[in-house]
């Protein structure tokens, strides 16, 4: 992704912690009289839908790749197979879809939301110990197998020259009840956002379901250990052509796919990262298995080092300065951060700091380059 569509995925990653943070909130908060009813009708067009769905509602349309429950404990990897497998999950009773209903939300986007089968299953139960992450990133998954499977819906919901308010009222009508509130929300934010192609919003949702992993794992402290069973997994489909084959091969079905996954991982790594070697597996969208292994692998280690933050300043600071700095680094960012200290000279006074690729500048030296261009101009 590049320009645009870059920047549309920047602002769609940062508001995932938001999001997920926001739903653990009322998910929590003790229901009060009327909790639980349905809303009187859709969401405004474009704003985030108070879906009624039980976090952890089935994925839409389709059972969910993988048989551990998202987001639990788990051993540290191993390429080496075990003695024996595991059946596979069978799929899914389809939903009755919903999506043939022709209201003004698929009148504004030419009926590109009419006669598609809406995400089925409110109501029904996650696996036991899904966290709200896990369930989010299952669902992304699931509207992402419906926007690559419906191309009118895709280039209607990405078309730049229709309104975002619009097209976010289709995303509502179309997941709204069926899949968790946080979902819906993020799925409508990406199809009001701006895309230089209908690939690069597909791609994003993808990439946002592999963050929503990644927060899964971090929350239960297996993000290192994700990164690691993705890497060795990559590497050892890279190095093993018959593997490789039998979970690529389009015509093997996708329920023996999962039993030799199972059969090969599911005590050697977590269930995060088995749920998305499944996926990846199952759904390669043109590429190959490496390369989705690959991208799966990047995202989880840049979340790994956007918990390191470079702080630079000119003076060292005390152990009570460095506490203060980290508790008021995880209030920002929703979890612990760990601070690393660089001395540098060249800050002269105040400090910047570094999580990630976002850089926060409160130093003396910007204050006084400052200055200076405004002297110069």
């Amino acid at each position: 992704m590049r320009g645009v569509s870059r920047a549309s995925f920047a602002g769609l990653r940062d508001q995932l912690p938001e999001v997920l943070a926001e739903a653990s909130r009322v998910r929590s908060t003790p229901a009060g009289p009327g909790a639980g009813r349905p809303p009187a009708g859709p969401a405004a067009p474009g704003t985030a839908a108070p879906g009624t769905a039980a976090p952890g509602t089935a994925a839409p349309g389709t059972a969910a790749p993988g048989t551990a429950a998202p987001g639990t404990a788990g051993a540290r990897t191993s390429a080496d197979p075990p003695a024996g497998g595991a059946p596979g999950r069978p799929p899914a009773a389809r939903g009755r879809g919903t999506g043939k209903r022709r209201g003004p939300a698929a009148a504004a986007t030419g009926g590109a939301g009419a006669g598609v089968s809406a995400p089925a299953g409110a109501g029904d139960a996650g696996p036991p110990g899904a966290s709200l992450a896990a369930t989010v990133g299952d669902e992304l998954f699931a509207v992402l197998r419906l926007l690559d499977r419906e191309h009118t819906l895709r280039r209607a919901l990405s078309d730049p020259s229709k309104p975002a308010g619009e097209k976010g009222a289709v995303a509502v009508a179309l997941l709204h009840g069926k899949v968790a509130p946080a979902t819906e929300q993020l799925t409508v934010a990406a199809v009001r956002s701006r895309w230089a192609s209908s690939a690069d919003m597909t791609d994003a949702v993808e990439q946002l379901a592999v963050e929503a992993f990644a927060v899964a794992a971090e929350d239960a402290r297996q993000l290192d250990d994700l990164e690691d069973a993705l890497f060795r997994f990559s590497r050892v489909v890279a190095g093993e052509p018959e593997l490789r084959t039998a979970l690529t091969e389009p015509v093997l079905p996708d329920d023996r796919k999962r039993d030799l996954l199972n059969a090969l991982l599911r005590d050697k790594v977590t269930p995060v990262a088995l749920r998305l070697i499944t996926e990846m597996s199952l759904h390669p969208r043109g590429r190959s298995l490496v390369v989705s292994l690959d991208m799966c692998t990047r995202i989880a280690a840049e979340r790994r080092q956007r918990l390191i933050a470079v702080v630079r300043t000119a003076t060292v600071l005390t152990a009570k300065q460095r506490r203060r700095l980290a508790g008021a680094l995880a209030s920002i960012y929703g979890h612990e951060v760990y601070v690393n200290i660089v001395i540098d000279p060249a800050v002269i006074g105040g400090m910047t700091i570094q999580v990630g690729d976002e850089l926060i500048d409160a130093s003396v030296a910007s204050r006084l380059a400052a200055v200076r261009r405004r002297l110069a101009g």
